[in-house]
């Protein structure tokens, strides 16, 4: 992933996202470390926003794949995972790692 580009824009039309629905501009450090879509993850830990029942369900098969990403908290970016079964939710960056 290049780190040449010197405006938050650029990094999100090269993101593939409209920099228009963005609230907070991307930075190309995030985006070094961000996953990329289509790659398969595999979830570390959870925090409490997940419900019981999805928690249950991530444990039987913590891999999925990264299908988008959303901004979190002003400032983040999390990405949306898709399991087995058909069901997602997002997660921090650092709620998951590459499988």
């Amino acid at each position: 992933m290049a780190s040449s580009h010197s405006h938050p824009w650029e990094t999100a039309r090269w993101l593939g996202q409209t920099p228009t629905i963005l609230q907070t501009p991307i930075h190309a450090e995030q985006v070094k470390n961000m996953m990329e879509i289509g790659q398969t993850v595999k979830v570390r830990r959870v925090r409490d926003r997940i419900s019981a029942d999805v928690v249950a369900r991530i444990k039987k098969n913590p891999k999925g794949t990264v299908q988008g990403y959303k901004m979190v908290d002003g400032s983040g970016v999390g990405v949306v995972v898709q399991f087995e079964g058909g069901f997602s939710t997002w997660f921090f960056e650092d709620e998951v790692e590459r499988a």
